[in-house]
């Protein structure tokens, strides 16, 4: 690259990142203070043209080393969710469908639009659960810094980076050895009234006053690294272990009941430990359903004829925070042969056991048909039937809902190891231009293991159904009619186990050049500077499901989890361009264009082009403009390309369910009601209703249009600032049509485009009882997503007595947060910004965290965060949420760190001081125990410390 002589300038853009970026340039001024003429110059994310200071025409919000250690989190995700920029995606704080990953989500775009980079190169997808990257495979402690792209990147980096690129720059030139130990936990006091409340409602039992200290967490992180051969090479190694204790939702009183959908009351499940029954007559295995009686046990031996069973509270069982242990090893090293060449190589291996639990099994309401005379039935019960039916009855079929408390908890084993190799070779070509060449390969290998759940080829047979096999041999009978029947040994006889196993792999060939070009326009000193690569791109995925699996034998998985194959490969040329427009001319010290250019060809969807135009304007030395525009792609990966057709859950609403509907009877007869069965359909007290989902072969890539613009400005001493502008326009986006979707439209529009996709159950109308009930939701290109926000960040530094305070703000407004599911839909349409509802996260308008930090540059350092949630209102049909809407929310963190001498230093630190519980959602808005899990603060104060060791 060209050398800047404007050395102020360098150096008082970098300022505009605080005083940790500002120290990656101490070397090159002093190089200029000593006479040199050449400049360091870096690469920063959003380019392959190096240059000499961070500020570039992209906006880059850049956290420190430093900061990561202040925050105290081992957990990488959980110092990236608190970034304004980015909402929970996987976490920790999930256990019903979690993937046992940890995945970064940009703009709430999605983390599959997320682009997740090491050292400026892609991270392999992360496990058989997930096409994104899991950034468990980072060990915080050797993060310099994390470098966050708004917007675009496949100019640069090629597809996915949709919204915008996420770059882990490693410390890979660490001199010494460090050793660090650390302790963390939760500490909550539980005082939660409205909650408590509900629960004595129901009896329900929870915990009281002060929680202690509970899902702890220890870690080990190892560092060592060194010059060798002369100082020709280098080479960083490191080895970290983390254990994380486990933390049920009985932990806590905010989250020892599940709120029903509307946030008023204990819901739960009406799968229940005293079995809840729908019995209907029946006649050669055809039931009249219009008959239908809702009965559960009576401890005298016969039914309870007057209600069903009362909802199961399956929350204290669930996970809220999963048990988890990770190690991961790594190196870094390069050499210098010469000049021209310098290998380096990049290795790292992470293993990763966690375990999700949810409630206990049981028999999910699947529908059986018994002989009047079975013997699991008592003398009463068979009158009582006789009563209801008549007495020449010889037969009744039945949904059967029983929750297996006597069995414990479901279980899946989610391990996750992977490994990544960089092999390469970059020098100089001559004094102007330098190549670089490499190869990466990278691989994941991950199983579930799912157990303790009900084995649904026994059902039949344990419970006497008519065409079931005799209960003979191995067969233990599971004595459902007989009040509290269920021994220990009858529980683990149904219990089975599917195993889910796969290895996904990314192969990458990147190799490029850059320099400068003989070449200068006349009015700029500066010459042009040029990147020219080429780019190989393969990703296989592999996950293959047992027998157990495939069939969807496990009674609570809601249908089959088919085995997934599939690949693809893309071949890319790229190139960048920067031109020196104008220099020292009246209100222009510098004005540059940088275009860039990638062509993809894909084999599973032909040739796609992305590329990119910025302006980098320098209007005085502490005044800059800038501004961009990236066409980006994300072509479909193999889950949305390969999934089989199978069976699952949407989480949502029935809007016809219910004793008073929503809609009316003429619109929820568009949705397949019926006269009789409309106001008797019962609705789902877990909010998770049937869906049919699956990939799509014939998918386009989606295609997105990212512009922004801003100002950068170091207006006096100790003070800058940047502002910037983004919109994001994503269209043929790729996804499934939710479920609650398609019901809606249907039963407003009568749309057979909708309407042919809701089948309900004969006779009930239902959409979660057995699997006759469902609604299509297969994967499609779908219309367009359109987000557009503000950026905000400032530094201020100033000395006070002995030491120096630092101020930083970072921030984000947002603007818009348009989804249009389907292309002139208006109706459907629906803007997240600053709502929650079923189909949008919880986007506050206004999100910032403050640190204001104290340093005496010697023994201790103090700092304190303040970080901000604006509010969020509630635009659904009915009233979800404790409470109009989540208010805004305020957490404050204090950290204290001590340099005991130069071999020692302690940090200690509490978050969430104040112990904010986290704002309370309708079941059908939790991700998981009545909260926003992961995105707000979760479990209360989060105390930390730990000790590091130099040498």
């Amino acid at each position: 690259m060209y050398t800047n002589n404007k050395l102020s300038k360098a150096v008082r853009l970098a300022i505009a990142f605080g005083a940790a970026s500002a120290t990656a340039f101490t070397a090159s001024v002093k190089a200029q203070e000593e006479g040199e003429t050449k400049v360091e110059r870096i690469e920063v994310t959003g380019s392959r043209i190096k240059r000499t200071d961070l500020e570039t025409s992209s906006p880059i919000q850049i956290t420190s080393a430093e900061e990561i250690k202040l925050s105290g989190f081992t957990r990488i995700e959980d110092l990236m969710n608190s970034l304004p920029q980015v909402e929970a995606a996987e976490t920790s704080f999930l256990a019903n469908g979690a993937a046992g990953t940890a995945t970064l989500d940009l703009r709430g775009m999605g983390a599959q639009r997320t682009l997740v980079l090491v050292n400026g190169r892609r991270l392999q997808p992360g496990g058989i659960y997930t096409q994104s990257a899991d950034i468990n495979q980072i060990p915080a402690s050797l993060v310099k810094r994390v470098e966050v792209l708004t917007g675009g990147g496949s100019a640069t980096y090629g597809a996915d980076a949709v919204a915008g690129v996420v770059n882990f720059v490693m410390n890979d030139d660490f001199e010494g050895f460090e050793l660090t130990v650390g302790g963390s936990g939760y500490q909550h006091d539980n005082d939660n009234d409205y909650l408590q409340g509900l629960m004595d409602d129901r009896d329900y039992e929870y915990p009281t006053g002060s929680s202690g200290i509970d899902g702890k967490t220890i870690n080990i992180d190892l560092t060592m690294g060194g010059a060798f051969a002369g100082g020709k090479g280098h080479a960083t190694a490191y080895a970290t272990w983390r254990q994380v204790d486990e933390l049920r939702q009985g932990a806590r009183d905010y989250s020892s009941c599940a709120l029903n959908a509307a946030g008023t009351a204990c819901g739960g499940s009406p799968t229940t430990p005293i079995p809840n029954f729908y019995f209907y007559p029946s006649e050669d295995g055809s039931p009249d359903f219009a008959q239908e009686v809702n009965w559960t046990l009576d401890p005298n031996g016969g039914f309870d004829t007057s209600r069903g069973a009362t909802p199961y509270n399956y929350a204290p069982v669930n996970h809220f925070m999963r048990p988890d242990e990770r190690y991961t090893f790594g190196a870094f090293v390069d050499y210098e042969i010469n000049e021209h060449a310098r290998p380096y190589m990049e290795l790292g291996y992470m293993h990763d056991r966690t375990v999700a639990q949810i409630a206990e099994s049981g028999i999910f309401f699947d529908f059986f048909t018994f002989d009047i005379n079975n013997e699991l039935f008592s003398d009463l019960q068979r009158q009582q039937l006789r009563d209801a039916f008549g007495a020449d009855i010889t037969e009744v079929g039945a949904y059967i809902g029983k929750r297996n408390i006597e069995g414990g908890g479901r279980q899946d084993i989610l391990e996750h190891t992977s490994y990544r190799m960089v092999a390469g070779v970059e020098g100089d070509i001559n004094d102007s231009w330098s190549y670089d060449v490499s190869f990466q390969y990278g691989s994941t290998a991950s199983n579930s293991v799912y157990q303790n759940d009900f084995y649904k080829p026994r059902i039949a047979s344990a419970v006497g159904a008519i065409g079931a096999a005799p209960c003979e041999g191995a067969c233990v009978p599971y004595p459902v009619f007989t009040y509290q029947g269920i021994s220990a040994e009858g529980a683990a006889s149904m219990g089975g186990t599917a195993i889910l196993t796969g290895n996904t792999s990314q192969t990458i060939l990147n190799a490029f050049v850059s320099g400068e070009l003989d070449m200068t326009l006349p009015t700029s000193s500066m010459p042009l500077a040029a990147v020219f690569g080429i780019e190989s791109r393969e990703v296989d995925f592999e996950r293959i499901a047992d027998e157990v699996f495939a069939l969807g034998d496990l009674a609570g998985q809601g249908g089959p989890t088919p085995s997934l194959i599939g690949g693809y490969n893309v071949r890319e040329i790229f190139g960048e361009l920067s031109v020196p427009l104008l220099d020292d001319a009246p209100a222009v010290e510098n004005l540059v264009l940088d275009l860039g250019y990638r062509y993809s060809d894909y084999n599973i969807s032909g040739g796609e082009s992305t590329y990119k135009v910025a302006l980098d304007w320098s209007v005085t030395s502490d005044w800059k403009l800038r501004a961009s525009y990236n066409r980006a792609v994300r072509a479909p990966n193999v889950a949305e390309l390969y999934g089989a057709e199978n069976l699952g859950l949407w989480a949502g609403v029935d809007p016809c369910a219910g004793a008073t509907p929503e809609y009316s009877a003429a619109q929820c007869a568009n949705t397949g009601v019926t006269a009789d069965q409309y106001g008797t359909i019962a609705a789902n007290s877990a909010s998770q209703y049937n869906g049919y989902f699956g990939g799509n072969l014939d998918l386009k890539p989606e295609i997105a249009d990212t512009m922004s613009f801003g100002v950068v400005a170091n207006p006096f001493e100790g003070f800058n600032f940047s502002v910037d502008y983004w919109d994001i326009q994503l269209d043929d986006v790729i996804g499934a049509v939710n479920g609650e979707l398609t019901l809606r439209q249907c039963a407003l529009t009568g749309d057979a485009a909708f309407c042919d996709e809701v089948t309900r159950a004969p006779g009930t109308g239902s959409l979660w009882r057995g699997e006759a009930g469902f609604v299509n939701s297969f994967t499609i290109n779908q219309a367009s997503r359109h987000v557009r926000g503000v950026d905000l960040s400032s530094n201020y530094e100033t000395d006070i007595g002995e030491g120096k305070l630092t101020v930083k703000l970072i921030g984000t407004y947002s603007l818009e947060k348009e989804f249009e599911p389907l292309p002139g839909l208006d109706s459907a349409t629906y803007d997240c910004s600053g709502n929650i509802d079923a189909d949008c996260f919880a986007q506050p308008k206004w999100r910032h965290t403050m640190t204001v930090s104290y340093t005496t540059g010697d023994f201790w350092t103090a700092s304190a965060k303040w970080r901000y949630f604006g509010d969020v209102d509630y635009n659904g049909a009915t009233d979800t949420l404790v409470g109009d809407g989540i208010s805004s929310q305020s957490y404050l963190d204090l950290t204290g760190a001590f340099e005991i001498n130069e071999h020692i230093a302690l940090l200690v630190g509490v978050n969430n001081v104040l112990d904010k519980e986290p704002p309370m959602v309708g079941g059908s808005l939790s991700s998981n125990a009545n909260t926003v899990a992961g995105f707000y603060d979760t479990l209360g104060r989060y105390v930390h410390a730990s000790v590091t060791m130099r040498f």
